[in-house]
């Protein structure tokens, strides 16, 4: 009995199915599973004399959290990563409660894209632009000096403060995106019917607007947290080496010192961060149609 056309198409979509997911599949293997099982292997080897033994210990765990240096650089990012998100969503949260709620919808989608305006600039880029503005001899002490506000110029280049303000021009805006995102797909009638039953703008705002906006703000800082605790550009060039993140640390372990087993462990230890991060907002980490 030949298999009816049902069942033919059945097969057909399936062997379509099965050989149209091979490309991404194998993307996957080579490009993440391949690497991140290298990783977790050399991060269990020893150096020694130079040269990496397939020889399996604890040590390099072990010496990793045993050295301040090696923790202070995770706690300076994880600090770092912290300050970014919680000014940046301060800042973006108003953003884009006035591109949604403000301004009139036919000027939201031009408004839209002088907010991303940022992201057609190269990030090395954006980077050396603000030392021109925040260098010793950069526009904004040369400014305060000419009208006389300052004797000599302020030291902002070069600091933790400079790295997070690098930060935050950049992750304002992606934040901005996100909570606006949400904040458009919020029914008006929610807020017209909370105005009827006598609530004020703020009661309407902390008890409809911002809860039902949290998934917005979570899905950013979540993206704000992940980009910024691996960033290795804006920390070496606004904050000049002057305090050593971990993204700079696995680098001077790799270039200088050619330490790959430390190098793993400290990247595993990164991801380990990342994935509780991740784990501790899961639940808010959904952006639905409310």
């Amino acid at each position: 009995m030949s298999p009816s056309s049902a069942q033919m198409k059945r097969r057909a979509g399936f062997d379509f199915t099965r050989w149209a997911i091979h490309p991404a599949l194998i993307f996957t293997v080579v490009f993440f599973a391949l690497p991140l099982t290298a990783m977790v292997v050399v991060s269990f080897w020893q150096r020694v004399y130079g040269k990496l033994t397939a020889t399996w210990t604890l040590a390099n765990y072990s010496k990793f959290f045993a050295k301040d240096y090696l923790l202070d650089a995770l706690l300076n990012s994880i600090e770092v990563t912290l300050a970014t998100t919680a000014i940046s969503i301060l800042l973006a949260y108003p953003l884009a409660y006035i591109l949604a709620y403000r301004i009139p919808a036919h000027w939201q989608r031009f408004v839209l894209i002088l907010t991303v305006l940022p992201f057609w600039t190269a990030y090395v880029v954006r980077s050396y632009s603000w030392l021109l503005v925040i260098s010793e001899k950069g526009i904004l002490n040369v400014m305060l000096m000419d009208i006389g506000l300052i004797n000599e110029p302020l030291a902002m280049s070069y600091s933790r403060g400079a790295t997070v303000l690098g930060f935050v021009h950049f992750f304002t805006m992606l934040l901005t995106l996100t909570i606006y995102a949400n904040l458009v797909q919020i029914k008006s009638s929610y807020r017209k019917a909370a105005a009827d039953l006598g609530a004020s703008p703020l009661q309407v705002f902390l008890r409809i607007t911002l809860p039902l906006s949290l998934p917005g703000v979570a899905v950013g800082a979540f993206i704000t947290f992940v980009i910024c605790i691996g960033d290795y550009i804006t920390p070496q060039i606004l904050g000049g080496g002057t305090e050593v993140l971990i993204p700079q640390a696995i680098m001077l372990q790799v270039s200088r010192a050619a330490n790959f087993p430390m190098a793993s462990v400290m990247s595993i230890t990164l991801m380990v961060v990342v994935v509780a991060v991740y784990f501790i907002s899961a639940k808010h980490l959904k952006m639905e149609r409310v």
